[in-house]
């Protein structure tokens, strides 16, 4: 039973995995997000690096290895995570026109950039509420 209840995990683990690689794939986003950054002549390693780095958190979730590293590289590690996800949570909302379509219908002019820097703030604000503040029970 184990071994099938094994299988159809992995299977299941491969079969959402190929969903979010071939949404991302679909939409352009790692193309438009190495172009915005100027790294358009990286864009296959970039591709590379994204599967390797979901291959590698979902290996970390599953057996929550110790990480003898201690507190900065933990800093570190959930800096740049949070630099990636807020990147591509950008360059998603870019690709979806979503920023142009709130502006153009809310006929917002100016202030386009407090707009995006008070969605980034409100992102990093929530996150630490629901880290120290409600998941300190």
């Amino acid at each position: 039973m184990t071994i099938v209840l094994a299988v159809v995990g992995l299977a299941c683990g491969f079969a959402v995995a190929g969903g979010v690689f071939a949404l991302i794939s679909m939409l352009g986003i790692i193309p438009r997000m190495a172009d915005r950054f100027g790294l358009a002549a990286y864009t296959y390693q970039m591709e590379t690096v994204i599967v390797l780095g979901g291959t590698a958190g979902s290996i970390l979730t599953v057996y929550e290895p110790k990480v003898p590293f201690g507190i900065v590289f933990l800093a570190v590690a959930g800096l740049l995570a949070g630099v990636y996800v807020g990147a591509f949570a950008m360059a998603l909302a870019e690709v979806l026109k979503v920023i142009p379509i709130l502006c153009m219908r809310s006929k917002l002019q100016y202030g386009i950039a407090v707009i995006i820097t008070s969605m980034a703030l409100g992102k990093g604000l929530g996150a630490l509420y629901q880290l120290y503040i409600s998941g300190a029970k």
